[in-house]
Parts: structure tokens; C-alpha cells; sequence
């Protein structure tokens, strides 16, 4: 069976990173990320990731607070380059070819992010790494990760989290939350469900960018998500 999508942008928290620990890199959960991650690109599926800083930066939050804003954020943008390059060790140890892209200048451990190179490197088969955000605070890794889908000409931004999808209220706290299989963007901005921030809905929703919202703690998931089957729940204008 072919996969549905040919070119996917993968939008993973840092906290899958750290594993039980909550905090750092945890060496097993980043082999067994980067195994799945492999099995899809062995498919031919173009992949790129935005990973976010959490593991690291939600470590130091309290004394973050007492920072200059920009000064904090350039800290988180940091955090991502450092998963960045874990996640290209772990794949490569798969034998994927990686590419890091930074979009802060930092040339000694990755390529600056040029989007007619990183579409090259995925048309080459590579799995591209985009680290530093969007290089400008006051911005999130999940409007990072729906500027390069748009950028790179993805035709699905996933968003995996700890969750199998998106609720009318947080499941973790209501029994009686409701999940939707289907969801219009206006709808997640109107009741702030709160999957992702409101510019990065914004940004999917005012160039017609499909998000799937689904549960990357259930093993196989990135594949079926590839292969279009329905897990999680989808974010788009109606079917």
C-alpha cells in the first residue's frame, strides 16, 4: 500500500524527547522515535520535523520568568537545535540520511535554512530537522512548524502529542470530554481548544493547510498517519 502523502511536516513536542524523565534526552525514547520516523521515509514519504524545546527550556521556566522575553525565547529556540541534532544522530544510526536547518546562524552544527535547499534535500530523500523556530520570539515552535509546512509545500502538518486528538474539553480532566474526528479551524480558534497556538491555526487555516492532531505515544501512528488512515482527528475546512 503506497502512502497517502508524499511530503509531510511533522510537529513533535521536545517532552517526547525526555521520555518518563520529563526533562533532558532520554537515549531509548529518541532510538524509538527515530525507528518509526525511519520506517515512514523507507516508505518515500519526504520528511520534515519542527521539534519543539520543552525538554529543556520548560526545566528552567521558573527562572525565565524573571527574564527579558526575547532573551528567554532565543534560550528556547536553542533547546530545539540541540533536539535537533539528537534526532539526526539517532535516524543517521537508522541509516537515514538527515539534514539539520537552522533558522539562527549557527553554521559549525547545521546548514542555514534555505527553503529552496531544504526542499533539495527532501526531493534527495532526506529527513530534514528545522531547528531555531522561526529565528524571532514572540513566536512558537508550532508557528514554526506551520510556516516551513507552508514554506516546504507539505501536504499535511501533523501534530503529534500525548493526546489521540482533539477534545471539546482537555480529556486528562473531564470524563466527559467529546472528541472530534473532524474539526473546522474556525472552531478550534472560536473555543480554544488550545491543540496549538492561534497564529499557527491562522496561518494553516488562511492558506487551506490540513492539520492531523493525533496520539504519538501509540506505536505505529506516524505510519497510519502517512498512510491516511483517520487516527486522531483532522483540522480542515469541511470534507
Amino acid at each position: 500500500m503506497a502512502p497517502r502523502y508524499k511530503r509531510i511536516l511533522l510537529k513533535l513536542s521536545g517532552e517526547v524527547l525526555a521520555g518518563g524523565g520529563g526533562f533532558g534526552i532520554d537515549g531509548e525514547s529518541v532510538r524509538l522515535l527515530a525507528e518509526e520516523l525511519s520506517e515512514v521515509a523507507r516508505q518515500g514519504v519526504q520528511l520534515g520535523l519542527v521539534i519543539g524545546g520543552g525538554n529543556f527550556f520548560r526545566g528552567v521556566a521558573a527562572a525565565a520568568r524573571k527574564m527579558d522575553r526575547v532573551t528567554a525565547d532565543s534560550m528556547g529556540m536553542l533547546a530545539t537545535i540541540i533536539n535537533c541534532l539528537a534526532m539526526q544522530d539517532a535516524l543517521e544510526k537508522q541509516g537515514i540520511p538527515t539534514r539539520v536547518m537552522s533558522a539562527l546562524q549557527i553554521n559549525q552544527v547545521a546548514e542555514p535554512y534555505i527553503r529552496r535547499r531544504a526542499i533539495r534535500h527532501l526531493e534527495k530523500g532526506r529527513v530534514v530537522l528545522f531547528g531555531g523556530g522561526t529565528s524571532n520570539p514572540f513566536f512558537s515552535t508550532d508557528s514554526a512548524g506551520s510556516l516551513r509546512a507552508l514554506e516546504i509545500g507539505a501536504e499535511i502538518l501533523a501534530k503529534a502529542t500525548g493526546v489521540d486528538g482533539v477534545y471539546d474539553k482537555d480529556p486528562r480532566k473531564h470524563t466527559d470530554a467529546v472528541k472530534y474526528e473532524h474539526v473546522d479551524y474556525d472552531q478550534v480558534l472560536a473555543k480554544n481548544l488550545a491543540v496549538m497556538d492561534a497564529a499557527a491555526v491562522a496561518m494553516c487555516r488562511d492558506n487551506k493547510m490540513p492539520i492531523r492532531v493525533f496520539n504519538l505515544t501509540t506505536r505505529g501512528n506516524i505510519m497510519r498517519m502517512s498512510m491516511g488512515e483517520p487516527v486522531g482527528t483532522l483540522i480542515g475546512t469541511a470534507l
